[in-house]
């Protein structure tokens, strides 16, 4: 899996007045209509309970920028002290989102299949916001990467 290269995520909710957040790279695109996102959360984690009690996310693409955001969402930090890195702001539901993301993906749960150690998570995209420099941080290999831009084929 080390030859999977994706995008990095920081996964988001809000519940009992508590923000809950995670990195995660088991996240995919699973339909245009209705436009649906795939992600996967380890039963073990702290946002699984109470991102399946709210059954409201965001999903946080981040940016090149942000290696030490993911480590901290990816257990460097714990609880809301995760949230002191980085602009954190709240939709009109309470779902926190970084405010200089890749993108910001609101979804609702529509479905939680669990499998395993995991449980799959389909969200229906409710509202995006996005940045205009597309530069997003990937995972390959155990490290951080940038994407570069092919030269253009004549």
């Amino acid at each position: 899996m080390r030859r999977l290269a994706t995008t990095v995520t920081v996964v988001s909710t809000h519940h009992e007045d508590v923000r809950h957040g995670m990195t995660a790279t088991a996240v995919t695109s699973l339909s245009v209509e209705p436009a649906t996102l795939l992600v996967c959360i380890n039963q073990a984690a702290s946002i699984h309970a109470p991102l399946l009690a709210r059954k409201r996310f965001c999903v946080n693409l981040l940016h090149s920028d942000h290696a030490e955001l993911s480590q901290n969402f990816a257990g460097e930090l714990v609880g809301d002290a995760r949230f002191a890195v980085g602009e954190w702001r709240s939709d009109e539901g309470d779902v926190p989102y970084l405010v200089d993301a890749q993108a910001n993906l609101f979804c609702d749960l529509d479905l939680a299949v669990p499998y395993a150690t995991h449980t799959i998570c389909i969200g229906r995209v409710t509202a995006v916001r996005v940045r205009d420099e597309v530069a997003p941080l990937i995972y390959r290999d155990g490290g951080y990467a940038a994407v570069a831009a092919l030269p253009a084929k004549r």
